[in-house]
């Protein structure tokens, strides 16, 4: 049976002030013989910290991006290597913020273009996070236009078989996968639990033609779009959702503490 995750996406939020009273308090709010595994994704800035109040802890530690190359003129970048020597167990690619893909809009039109993740960069991260041996968490997601035009599971499909160009199933045996609807991510609205499951189980069955059997079958596959303790136990007692990636309630260490045991 694959075990719950809950995953934490800070986003660009938290100083290390801020980070340091937050995973402070969330430690003493989370049973540490919780049978869920749980990580926080926090900015860049703020991994070694966050990465030092959890040492010992049953709390991992990922990142929210990561870039493909090794080393080199890449300004304002960072490589798999140097999360690995952060202590990152987990790193997210692919979120629909960073495909300029937005449910709410939060920057000008006209910077979209700014946020040019492709199918391809994201194949060429996981190929980089899988060499250091990070576990990457696949966000695949459509927007609110897509669904509505009943393309939701075309969208995924190719998101997917993008994803995965030249990867086998056994090198992504431990990854994750998140189902994110763009339109249900900072805008309150979540996907019907009956639906959020079932584009969890279309997932996975097209991991089983892309990767193998066995690899999809221990894959696990998130949901991520507005997860708060309200609906956080509805969600994780569906039978395709195997726990959240969480961006708001995330920063509210009782709010995420509440998501966690819901789990």
């Amino acid at each position: 049976m694959r075990k719950k995750l809950v995953v934490g996406n800070w986003k660009m939020n938290m100083t290390r002030t801020q980070a340091t009273a937050a995973i402070e308090s969330l430690v003493l709010l989370v049973d540490p013989k919780t049978e869920v595994d749980v990580a926080i994704c926090p900015p860049y800035l703020t991994i070694e910290t966050v990465t030092r109040l959890l040492h010992q802890s049953h709390f991992r530690v990922g990142a929210q991006d990561v870039f493909w190359m090794g080393a080199g003129a890449f300004t304002g970048n960072v490589s798999a290597s140097m999360l690995a020597d952060a202590g990152c167990a987990f790193c997210i690619v692919g979120h629909s913020e960073t495909r300029g893909r937005f449910g709410k809009l939060e920057v000008t039109a006209s910077t979209i273009p700014y946020f040019s993740e492709t199918d391809e960069t994201v194949n060429l991260k996981i190929k980089a996070l899988l060499y250091q041996s990070i576990h990457p968490i696949l966000c695949v997601g459509e927007t609110l236009d897509e669904r509505n035009a009943e393309q939701t599971d075309a969208v995924i499909a190719a998101q997917l078989k993008g994803a995965f160009e030249g990867i086998e199933g056994a090198e992504f045996y431990n990854g994750v996968v998140a189902y994110e609807p763009v339109w249900a991510i900072g805008t309150g609205k979540t996907c019907d639990s009956a639906e959020a499951s079932r584009v969890c189980g279309f997932i996975r069955a097209q991991l089983r033609e892309i990767l193998d059997a066995d690899a999809a079958d221990s894959i696990r596959i998130l949901y991520g779009g507005s997860v708060k303790a309200s609906n956080a136990k509805e969600l994780f007692t569906m039978p395709d959702i195997d726990g959240g990636l969480v961006g708001g309630a995330s920063l509210d260490p009782e709010e995420f503490s509440e998501v966690v045991r819901s789990a």
